[in-house]
């Protein structure tokens, strides 16, 4: 399976990211890298249009 970060769209590997359920809908799983994480890039849900920081 290949994960992808939800804001930047790069392929992760290794355990440098985290994942949660969508703040908005609970159903979509939002999946961050280090890198927007450390910059606190803004991702969207895909399913429901959530935006976050």
């Amino acid at each position: 399976m290949t994960v992808r970060c939800t804001s930047c769209g790069i392929t992760i590997s290794g355990e440098a990211y985290t994942s949660f359920p969508c703040p908005e809908n609970g159903n979509e799983e939002i999946v961050r890298c280090k890198e927007c994480r450390k910059q606190s890039n803004k991702y969207k849900c895909p399913e429901c249009g959530f935006l976050g920081p």
